[in-house]
This record gives C-alpha cells, sequence and structure tokens, in this order.
C-alpha cells in the first residue's frame, strides 16, 4: 500500500507546486480559456484563464508510476492510454487557443485519433501481459468475470468505452473544480477495487479475480497518482480557478478511466461509479435528441445540466457541491456493489 500512497503523494506535489509556475508561463504566453459565445454570461469573465493545466495532472501520474510500480504491461497500457489521450486533448486546446475559437479538433479527427487510441490498447492489452497473468479476455465484464466473447467487434467496445468516458469528462469540465473533484472520489474507489484484487490472488482463492498480482497494484498505483495529481491540481482549480485542466487534463483523465475499467474487468460498473459523468452526458443527449425531433423545444435550460441549475438561479459554488455529492452517492453505489460481490467469493 506504501507504493500507492506514495504516487499519490509524488503526483500531488507536482501539481500543488509546479502549476504556480505553469500559470506564469502560460499567461506569458497569453495561453487562455476561450469561452463559448452561447455559454452562461457569468463565465464571460473567466476568458483569458490560463488552461491546458491538465499536463502536470499526465505528468505527475507518469512520474509516479515510473518511480515506484514494477512497470507491467498492464500497467504500461493503461499509463500509456492516459498519455495518448493527453495528447489529443493538448493538440484539440492548441488549436482553440491559436485560433481563439471554442472548437477545437474537427470531430472527423478528434474520432480517428480515438479509434486509433483504442485500437492500440485492444492490440497491446488482450495480447501482451505478465507471465503468470492472463492477458485481457475480448468480453464484456462486470464485476471482474467476462462473459460474451466479442471477438473483433471488442475493438469497437474499448472504441466505445474510450470515447465515451473521455467525452463525458470534458462535458463535466464546465464548472471550477466539477471534473477534477469529481475524479478524485472515482479514482479513490478504483484505487480500493485494484487494491482489493491484488490482496487477494486467484491462486490462493479460486473464486476470486482473474486480474490480480503485481498487475492489479500496477493500475492501483495509477490511481493513486490520478487521484493524487487532481487534488494537488483541484487546489488551484478550485472556484474561483486559477487555471483549467483543458482537454488535455478532460481526456486524458476520461481515459485512463475507462483504461482501468477495461484492465481491472469492471467495464460495466464504470457507468455505475462515474454516475456523475453519465447524466452530464445524457443531459446532452437528451437535448440534442428533442431540439432535433421536436424543431426547436429545449428540455433543459442549457446543456451539459450543470449549466441548467446555474441558469435556474443556483450559485456556481452550489452546483458544484451538489454535483460532488451526487457523484459521492454514486460511487459509493458502485463501490458497494463490487464489495457485496466481494464478500459472495470469499471461501467458507
Amino acid at each position: 500500500m506504501y507504493r500507492v500512497l506514495g504516487a499519490a503523494f509524488i503526483a500531488g506535489f507536482i501539481c500543488l507546486f509546479l502549476t504556480p509556475g505553469l500559470i506564469k508561463i502560460l499567461r506569458r504566453r497569453e495561453v487562455g480559456q476561450v469561452i463559448r459565445e452561447d455559454g452562461p454570461h457569468a463565465h464571460f469573465v473567466k476568458k483569458g484563464t490560463p488552461t491546458m493545466g491538465g499536463i502536470l495532472i499526465v505528468l505527475g501520474t507518469v512520474v509516479a508510476y515510473l518511480l515506484l510500480s514494477r512497470r507491467t504491461p498492464e500497467g504500461l497500457v493503461v499509463i500509456g492510454t492516459m498519455v495518448a489521450c493527453g495528447l489529443l486533448g493538448f493538440v484539440d486546446d492548441f488549436i482553440q487557443i491559436r485560433k481563439k475559437r471554442s472548437l477545437g479538433l474537427r470531430p472527423s479527427v478528434k474520432f480517428i485519433g480515438q479509434l486509433a487510441i483504442a485500437v492500440a490498447f485492444t492490440l497491446i492489452a488482450t495480447n501482451v501481459h505478465s507471465a503468470g497473468h492472463p492477458a485481457l479476455p475480448r468480453s464484456f465484464s462486470f464485476l471482474g468475470g467476462t462473459f460474451g466473447n466479442l471477438g473483433v467487434f471488442f475493438f469497437i467496445w474499448v472504441f466505445i468505452m474510450i470515447t465515451a468516458s473521455s467525452n463525458a469528462v470534458n462535458l463535466t469540465d464546465g464548472l471550477d473544480g466539477l471534473a477534477s473533484g469529481s475524479m478524485i472520489l472515482v479514482m479513490a474507489a478504483y484505487l480500493l477495487i485494484a487494491f482489493t484484487m491484488f490482496r487477494h490472488p486467484v491462486t490462493e482463492h479460486p473464486n476470486f479475480y482473474s486480474f490480480t498480482g503485481e498487475p492489479a497494484l500496477d493500475v492501483a498505483i495509477i490511481c493513486g497518482a490520478v487521484l493524487g495529481g487532481c487534488v494537488g491540481f483541484l487546489w488551484w482549480n478550485a472556484a474561483p480557478a486559477r487555471i483549467f485542466m483543458g482537454d488535455t487534463g478532460s481526456l486524458a483523465l476520461g481515459g485512463v478511466m475507462a483504461a482501468v475499467a477495461l484492465m481491472t474487468r469492471t467495464q460495466l460498473l464504470l457507468p455505475i461509479l462515474g454516475g456523475l459523468f453519465a447524466i452530464e452526458t445524457l443531459s446532452v443527449i437528451i437535448q440534442v435528441g428533442v431540439f432535433k425531433l421536436t424543431g426547436g423545444k429545449r428540455v433543459f435550460r442549457m446543456a451539459p445540466i450543470h449549466h441548467h441549475f446555474e441558469l435556474g438561479g443556483w450559485s456556481e459554488f452550489t452546483v458544484i457541491i451538489r454535483l460532488w455529492i451526487i457523484c459521492g452517492f454514486c460511487v459509493l453505489a458502485g463501490f458497494a456493489i463490487f464489495y457485496v460481490d466481494f464478500v459472495a467469493r470469499v471461501p467458507k
């Protein structure tokens, strides 16, 4: 456990103490947030706030992982997915800043980038693995076991998971500290899940999970590093934010969340643990769908749903705290389901 806690401390230290320097550099280079013109008017004052702070979350996680892990193939593919998604987000941020607009990469280009990441993840994770541990099966999973061999369609499933997760975090990152604070809670749950799998190897308990041993510890270390990085970053990202994570951070965090869910064989548990991210995404889907089907009618005042509450008169701080509470309940529900399954597997 000391390596997991050490990773959280290292990543948190990097984000907490290096962010002020990054803020100065970004201000000097005029790397500021571009605000969407149709957004809430209260957000216009945030225009020009330094963005791309997710660079330090990714950096802190990578440094902590390389210092404290055994660098298993399973851990490397998870951390590689985070870096790849972060690079895609960096390009997106760079284009937004360069062209002074709220839209960066064209959707088709981002689609191709996420598809390439999904294909690379699947090829590596399902073929390269630690000695004595099975590779990632090309199947669905819920609580550590797998079912339904997807074969070649597993590539599509991984693409859906990575794209949905990265875009969901990106949509949630619309209020100061909302995404980073929520990610702390989700990563805390996945840290406990991965560490539980490490502490109860399948060799000792045949009914336990197939993902265990050093690979599971490596993933727990990554979760600890992401958690610590988000805590350190939240110090500067809390309202009123002095820096935003940008797409660099949101896509990286969404990508690593999906990769962890895939590697721990808890794919279908992710929508419960990350329930807030799912709600934010569904609000956009519902808003767009109803608008197109009815020729202009809206369900929410504005989507994602956090803007709906803002326009309803809630202060930004109130919206953030209450959505954190919702995220906490989702995490508790998801971890409770996992823990009940864990206890049921313990030999009598």
